[in-house]
């Protein structure tokens, strides 16, 4: 089965230039590596004054966290909504991603959860060079939750 975009828009809340991912390059029960070029796009929705700063990678984690989840929910579920409900121990090693010429991976690990709460540990590269890491707590089916 492929992983594309069209596959990814399908599966996870996120539409339109707001579905960041273009597809996964594998992935099993605890990992997920996906792949992206939307850094490099003028009208990514995340720019601010003309750039992508490097803060936005965990929006990129987040996505790549949501698609994980709805590769183990299998092709039944519909896309819920989740919240990312802390980050923390965040690194980052540059400022921006927009001036990036390549392809990004985005990985995400699940190191642990049960029921709605899950914890990844996440990174961003570029080739063999390490953009951003860190790791998040995520709240899955949070459409009841209060907003």
């Amino acid at each position: 089965m492929q992983i594309d975009k069209t596959w990814i828009a399908s599966h996870i809340p996120h539409q339109g230039d707001m579905c960041l991912l273009d597809g996964v390059a594998a992935w099993t029960e605890t990992t997920i590596v996906c792949r992206t070029r939307s850094h490099l796009a003028a009208d990514n929705p995340l720019r601010h004054a003309g750039r992508l700063g490097i803060a936005n990678g965990i929006e990129y984690a987040a996505q790549a966290m949501a698609v994980h989840g709805a590769l183990l929910a299998g092709d039944d579920q519909r896309p819920t909504v989740g919240f990312l409900t802390s980050v923390r121990d965040v690194r980052w090693f540059r400022a921006r991603l927009d001036d990036l010429p390549g392809e990004l991976t985005v990985s995400a690990e699940r190191l642990s959860g049960a029921g709605t709460n899950i914890l990844y540990q996440f990174t961003l590269q570029y080739g063999d060079s390490l953009l951003l890491s860190g790791r998040a707590s995520v709240m899955l089916d949070a459409s009841g939750a209060p907003h």
